[in-house]
């Protein structure tokens, strides 16, 4: 167990530099999220001062809890974002699915122009029956002729029928029409509307209806646990950002504790009191120090960088952390056996839930390509408005009296000789019975599917019982360093005490000083470095075990979703 001595043990690192770890907070999750979202939402509605804020950051930083960063990243992180767009997708799949079992209802219209038409009794011996259509006439007049009373009317020659008949139609104006073929129409119209109703589908029914059933379920754990992840992600995130500030500042302290000691060692040379060599070895370390806070404060702006980019939130915007790194003594994992933190993670864990909904997806999908051997039956109804509407629509009257008097009529393009109406209902049976074994290599195809998702399965439960062993010896590790560096720390501390007092009296050098407090600064930064170890290592558990702990602002966020 960790021991109590750790609550009087300061996480800063250095006595004269306790003032530098204080921050002001600046408010609570929704004033953080306000201002750190602002520029997002301008630069969405005026690129050339989205353009602008890139160039030149934000000059008031913003304070930031690791309670508030997780919740930041639980509305901005692009993973999460893009987790729950795969739902949204996974109930437009499931509503589009559904749409195959209502009636389909299409509107279609379409004109043709006919160019030319060819004779339907081509090639039979109807072949010439336009050509023979006069000839009918002809013969129709010398019988109506001899059969009659006058004895003035006799029958004529056909020559002289078709002269008399064109002699006629020149009298009254009209042009002969073309009877090469009186079946073709030049133009064609044709609007309708078609309803269908699938009556028996059962690969849609199936399908349908295991979609609504497992579709969504399973990308909703996807989404809890790509949040279980990011939780976790940020977390290490913001530890790590934590981490490498503090070790920063003591590269920082010890940068300027060399430079007095240096500026020391030149009055003693130049006094004659001290070899030449002790302030070249001051100098030679103060150089190396300095570069080494040139690396260390890389490193840190480097690690707020990643989480800023992480929590979804401008890089350009400077942010503070006011979280001070201290272990975690509210969580109750790290006394939890091996045992029942399996139990709990095959209990909690997302994405096992999601490995079994994928199996019956894919039992699913199987019944589906099953299901091809059944007949499909549909009902259909068609309904149309037609036009054959000829280039010519001027019709020849013959007086009955004199068959070679003639007189003409035009009707207008949208007359009821030209269009009508028609309407058709039926049934429409398809059943495939042989298709070259295609349905059953389909089916062998789903049976591997499943297969690879048991085995995916199987990975998944082996791979969890791995997270959970390595995270509860982290964490028992991370444990036995923290009571060791508490030890440590309290041992530096006073030797720093007596160096102190030593250099008071006169009989120790201004070396041993600086030596003493640089040993308490490496102390501090192992027991943080111990913490840093110890949270991380706690919060894996948790997303190992499914079990992320947060605050209750952090789960409303949750739950607002």
């Amino acid at each position: 167990m960790l021991s109590p001595s750790r609550q009087r043990i300061s996480p800063s690192l250095h006595p004269e530099d306790q003032s530098d770890s204080a921050v002001v907070s600046f408010g609570r999750f929704w004033t953080v999220l306000t201002a750190a979202l602002c520029a997002l939402s301008i630069s969405a509605s005026t690129p050339k001062l989205a353009s602008a804020q890139s160039a030149a950051p934000a000059s008031q930083p913003i304070g930031l809890t690791l309670d508030e960063a997780i919740q930041i990243a639980l509305v901005k992180n692009y993973a999460i974002r893009n987790a729950r767009l795969d739902v949204d997708e996974a109930s437009s799949l499931v509503k589009e699915g559904w749409g195959q079992v209502f009636p389909q209802v299409s509107l279609s219209s379409g004109y043709t122009r006919n160019i030319k038409t060819a004779n339907p009794f081509a090639g039979s011996d109807a072949g010439g029956f336009f050509q023979s259509l006069g000839f009918i006439d002809w013969l129709a007049f010398n019988e109506r002729a001899r059969t009659d009373a006058d004895a003035s009317t006799n029958p004529i020659t056909v020559e002289e029928f078709f002269l008399r008949q064109s002699q006629g139609l020149q009298n009254a104006g009209i042009q002969p029409a073309d009877t090469d073929n009186p079946f073709g129409i030049p133009n064609q119209f044709r609007t309708g509307i078609s309803v269908s109703q699938k009556v028996f589908d059962i690969r849609t029914f199936w399908g349908v209806a295991g979609a609504t059933k497992y579709l969504r379920s399973a990308r909703e754990a996807g989404a809890n646990r790509q949040e279980q992840l990011i939780i976790d992600e940020v977390r290490r995130q913001y530890y790590q950002a934590l981490l490498a500030g503090a070790n920063k500042r003591v590269v920082a302290q010890s940068v300027a504790r060399t430079a007095v000691t240096a500026k020391e060692a030149a009055l003693r040379v130049a006094r004659g009191v001290a070899p030449k060599f002790q302030r070249l070895s001051a100098e030679v370390e103060l150089a190396n120090l300095e570069t080494q806070l040139i690396s260390t404060s890389s490193d840190s702006d480097a690690a707020l960088d990643q989480l800023k980019f992480t929590l979804g939130i401008p890089v350009s915007q400077p942010i503070v952390l006011t979280t001070n790194l201290e272990p975690n003594l509210d969580a109750t994992l790290h006394t939890v056996s091996l045992e029942e933190a399996l139990q709990t993670a095959l209990q909690h864990r997302p994405d096992v839930e999601q490995s079994n909904l994928n199996l019956e997806l894919e039992d699913i999908q199987w019944k589906v390509a099953r299901a091809e051997y059944f007949p499909t039956l549909d009902a259909i109804a068609d309904f149309a408005y037609i036009g054959n509407v000829p280039d010519n629509r001027t019709s020849t009257i013959t007086d009955p009296a004199d068959p070679f008097s003639f007189s003409s009529t035009t009707n207008d393009f949208f007359s009821d000789d030209y269009w009508d109406f028609t309407a058709s209902v039926g049934l429409s049976l398809s059943w495939t019975i042989f298709d070259g074994f295609q349905r059953h290599q389909r089916v062998q195809q789903r049976v591997i599917a499943t297969e690879r998702a048991q085995i995916a399965q199987e990975q998944l439960l082996n791979s969890i019982r791995l997270e959970v062993e390595q995270a509860l010896r982290d964490v028992r590790t991370a444990q036995l360093r923290i009571a060791s560096q508490e030890k440590n720390v309290e041992r530096a501390e006073l030797n720093y005490e007596y160096a102190s007092a030593r250099l008071r009296e006169g009989v120790a050098s201004p070396l041993d000083e600086r030596e003493a407090s640089e040993l308490l600064d490496q102390s501090r930064l192992g027991y943080l470095q111990a913490v840093f170890d110890y949270n991380t290592a706690l919060s894996r558990l948790e997303t190992a075990t499914g079990t992320v702990s947060l605050t209750e602002a952090a789960q409303s966020q949750l739950t607002m979703r």
